[in-house]
């Protein structure tokens, strides 16, 4: 038997196959667009030509746009799936999860392999993936390009949280004749100081701290959040898809 976890999020929508040894048969990502329900017919589709009948097996759907999934069992929060799926993949029963997605920033507690609590930053796109893809087009970057290009940047801060101003801050950094170099340093020093921020008190209570989202395998950050939490930050191969894996274990259970 095989089990579907679907994670439409705001910028990508991932999805993820197991059977019933836990093994990860099939993932994939699609971009989300403009439409969540549109973004789920391609995944139907994408299953269906992988051997997967996603109206036949059993499917859990989680994300931004988990309702709009008509052909899903049941719809089951993120936090859930994130904390199931971060679980599996670190084999921790006890840990701080940080979840970086396109629209928000999700912060878990998990103790004893259940969700015991959690943060959410989603009243502003500082510290998220939209912050990060608003900063590279100013700087003519890809945000992968930008990330890669930080590394050899130091020096420069932004003082602005808000993705409005600090926008500005950025193109005056620009006017002002600074290194691209430089200001995608601050720029991902900037979403490191927020994210930090917010998991601190989660995280100093944790031996263990981890990395999921879109941003997972971006190293530069990652090492810069540990050097603002104070210990580790660690992320997985698959990390990114941390949420449509809990999904499909959560159908798992529910069969």
């Amino acid at each position: 038997m095989n089990y579907i976890g679907i994670d439409i999020g705001s910028t990508c929508a991932k999805f993820a196959v197991m059977d019933d040894d836990k093994n990860i048969v099939y993932k994939d990502s699609i971009p989300t667009g403009w439409s969540s329900p549109k973004a789920a017919e391609e995944i139907k589709s994408a299953l269906s030509k992988n051997g997967f009948d996603a109206e036949k097996l059993r499917c859990i759907a989680t994300g931004y746009g988990r309702i709009s999934v008509p052909y899903a069992d049941s719809v089951v929060t993120e936090i859930t799936c994130h904390g199931l799926g971060a679980g599996f993949l670190f084999d921790r029963a006890d840990m701080t999860v940080i979840d970086i997605g396109g629209q928000d920033t999700k912060i878990i507690s998990l103790q004893n392999g259940k969700v015991s609590d959690f943060i959410m930053n989603d009243k502003c796109s500082a510290g998220t993936g939209r912050f990060l893809e608003v900063m590279s087009n100013a700087l003519a970057l890809s945000p992968d390009e930008l990330c890669s290009m930080a590394r050899d940047g130091s020096g420069v801060k932004i003082s602005s949280m808000c993705t409005v101003f600090a926008e500005s801050e950025i193109i005056s950094l620009i006017g002002s004749g600074i290194e691209r170099k430089d200001i995608a340093y601050a720029i991902t020093e900037s979403i490191a100081e927020k994210v930090a921020s917010l998991a601190k008190k989660f995280a100093a209570a944790s031996e263990n701290v981890v990395l999921t989202g879109g941003l997972c395998e971006v190293d530069f950050l990652r090492e810069m959040l540990g050097e603002k939490l104070g210990k580790p930050v660690i992320s997985a191969p698959l990390a990114r898809y941390a949420g449509a894996i809990g999904a499909s274990l959560k159908a798992m259970e529910e069969k």
